[in-house]
């Protein structure tokens, strides 16, 4: 089983840079965990940790049932990706993939087997005899994966393998490191600043911040429910838009009070929000629950709106709307049908259910 647990983990530089902070992580067998967050919040170094190429500072490791703190990072029985693929440039790919298994003595035939099984899976058998500086960074990127294949680890771990990869191929390298996963049927860990890497990857998201795990959990629960406004903010694009205003009591009902707006709260939020009351509030909307009010038909008109349009942003299929109030500025995601010109006024509804509130102070998500 090769199920990899940090508890209670901890690792200040000797400068007392806090780099990871009192962080608990469980990844299940066979699972694929991504950790996500932006630069310096600490992912790296939590699977470099976890690699022995980090000591830890407190904590324990567990790499399926083994304590792995005094553990020497070659007894680990984990292979990782790097970002800048670290190939040995006057060896050929065949060379490439096969130095590991060199190292630690295995006799040819056994090489030659290993290394012809990852080619064959990750399709480079043409390019085995060329060298890395002959190679595109797809390729390149292939043959650093073969390298830790060759291996048969207990678990992969990844550090931004794609990101120096143009987008196409981003998408391409997506897609291959699905297949390999279900084909290895290993635990893979893979570190990444892209959200939409870790959305469509990951089993189960870990987000970070400051080197704080933040909130774990599949992708879609956590797009659809997230702790708090970074969390919020930081998965799904374009981001959540967030909007500054009150709650107001009227008639009985709650509204969200913008100074130019007014829309009323669901009865699904109604009771979480009577504290808040006459109190600052941040209302948080995903573009794509902002509709053209000309193609909704029986709109509520309590939760219609009518805003200045900046800008619109045709992308193919579908179109952003920057728009904007005296306070606030937010985007709207319709299809390329409905786009309506800039620079006027337009209406729109806010789907009201799906909508997220946050507290103005501690930024925690309250319904």
């Amino acid at each position: 089983m090769s199920q990899v647990s940090l508890c209670n983990v901890t690792k200040i530089y000797s400068n007392n840079t806090i780099a990871v902070q009192n962080l608990n992580l469980g990844v299940e067998n066979r699972e694929l965990m991504v950790l996500v967050g932006p630069s310096g919040c600490g992912k790296t170094t939590v699977l470099r940790m976890i690699a022995g190429l980090e000591d830890i500072t407190e904590g324990k490791i567990y790499i399926g049932k083994y304590l792995a703190n005094n553990m020497a990072a070659r007894d680990r029985d984990v292979a990782m990706v790097f970002q800048n693929y670290a190939l040995y440039p006057y060896m050929n790919v065949y060379e490439n993939i096969a130095f590991g298994l060199k190292l630690r003595g295995y006799p040819v035939p056994e090489i030659e087997k290993r290394v012809k099984e990852a080619a064959q899976i990750l399709g480079v058998e043409r390019i085995l005899q060329r060298r890395p500086y002959e190679l595109s960074g797809g390729e390149r990127q292939r043959v650093a994966v073969g390298r830790a294949i060759v291996r048969k680890p207990l678990v992969f771990l990844f550090d931004e393998p794609l990101s120096n990869l143009d987008a196409n191929l981003r998408v391409q390298m997506r897609a291959e490191i699905h297949r390999l996963h279900r084909r290895l049927r290993t635990t893979m860990i893979y570190v990444t600043h892209d959200q939409l890497e870790a959305m469509t990857l990951g089993h189960r998201i870990a987000v970070m911040r400051d080197g704080k795990i933040l909130q774990i959990d599949t992708p879609v629960s956590i797009y659809n429910n997230p702790v708090n406004k970074f969390v919020a903010g930081f998965i799904g694009s374009p981001p959540m838009n967030f909007i500054n205003g009150k709650i107001i009591k009227k008639e009985g009902r709650l509204y969200f009070d913008e100074g130019l707006f007014q829309v009323k709260v669901s009865e699904e939020s109604r009771k979480s929000l009577l504290n808040y009351v006459s109190k600052k509030i941040i209302l948080g909307i995903r573009p794509e629950d902002i509709y053209d009010r000309l193609f909704v038909s029986e709109a509520p008109p309590e939760n219609t709106l009518k805003v200045f349009l900046e800008v619109v942003e045709p992308m193919g299929s579908e179109s952003y709307l920057y728009l904007k109030t005296k306070e606030n500025r937010f985007t709207a995601k319709v299809a390329s049908s409905q786009k309506p010109g800039s620079g006027q006024d337009v209406e729109l509804v806010f789907d009201m259910p799906k909508v997220h509130f946050f507290d103005k102070d501690t930024e925690k998500k309250i319904v």
